[in-house]
């Protein structure tokens, strides 16, 4: 059933393969009996902090991830700490679910792909953050490497401090709903206390109705790349969305867009952008 699912996606077994791509099946304690030879107390337990079993009110153990496509999380050293969930049956629950907050995995520090995405980061000089990881798995069967997903959280400063690490250019790509401007925006916010001069950081807006999985199996390598020419580069972003907001020909608007503004524009660490920034917004 997983098979047949990810050849209907257009994922190759090879790329499979490579990702360590895996399947849940259904039924309550699959785990468990994998882990029948051991201590039951202590597997149970070990499964429980790992987030991989959950207790219920009655106090018996049920595996979390029951029919679904599994893909492993690894850190930087190339260790799983974590696992995420995709549904083959859109009625199974919610599309994506991935293990909770651990000792070994802190969603808001590691980053999907990132540590088999990192000498193609540097050799593009550039890298692409998406939402979701088929996203990452599809674009990489057409070739694409740079590519790493956040774990269903917003962007966060250590995300932001870990790519710029890495490169000095990021894209967010983002659905062109109210909901992805509006993680969009929160990235963009994040992003400005680290933002140095030289780096470069944009957003790419996807059409209506497609992400980076969908449209790069449409239309291709090439026509995916060709799109990072249209992403908005920061500066522009923020001015974009202050003046959006406001109503110009007012004095009171005038001045409503400079309060928003000045504390945006003083947590920037980048002193020839906070002078740009300052330029473009009062022309």
């Amino acid at each position: 059933k997983a098979i047949s699912y990810l050849k209907q996606r257009g994922l190759s077994g090879e790329l499979a393969a490579r990702f360590k791509i895996g399947y849940a099946p259904d039924g309550l304690r699959n785990l468990s009996q994998i882990f029948a030879d051991y201590d039951q107390d202590e597997s149970e337990n070990l499964l429980l902090r790992n987030g991989l079993v959950i207790k219920s009110n009655n106090g018996k153990y049920y595996d979390r991830f029951r029919a679904r496509i599994i893909f492993p999380i690894l850190n930087q050293k190339g260790q799983i700490i974590g696992f995420g969930g995709r549904v083959i049956d859109a009625a199974s629950g919610p599309k994506y679910l991935n293990s909770p907050e651990t000792p070994l995995f802190i969603k808001s520090r590691e980053l999907y792909n990132l540590f088999s995405a990192r000498k193609a980061i540097r050799e593009s000089g550039r890298v692409l953050v998406v939402e979701g990881y088929m996203d990452v798995v599809m674009l990489a069967q057409y070739g694409i490497e740079y590519v790493v997903a956040t774990l269903g959280t917003a962007t966060t400063s250590t995300h932001i401090q870990k790519l710029l690490r890495q490169t000095d250019e990021i894209i967010f790509s983002f659905d062109g709903d109210n909901a992805g401007k509006k993680a969009a925006w929160r990235a963009l916010e994040t992003s400005l206390a680290h933002l140095k001069d030289g780096k470069k950081i944009s957003f790419l807006f996807l059409p209506d109705g497609e992400d980076p999985d969908s449209f790069i199996r449409k239309f291709g390598k090439q026509s995916f790349e060709l799109l990072f020419e249209k992403a908005i580069p920061l500066s522009d972003m923020l001015i974009g969305e202050l003046t959006s907001r406001v109503n110009f020909q007012s004095s009171e608007g005038r001045a409503a867009v400079i309060q928003i503004a000045k504390p945006l524009i003083q947590l920037s660490s980048a002193p020839i952008l906070k002078l740009i920034l300052v330029k473009q917004l009062s022309q």
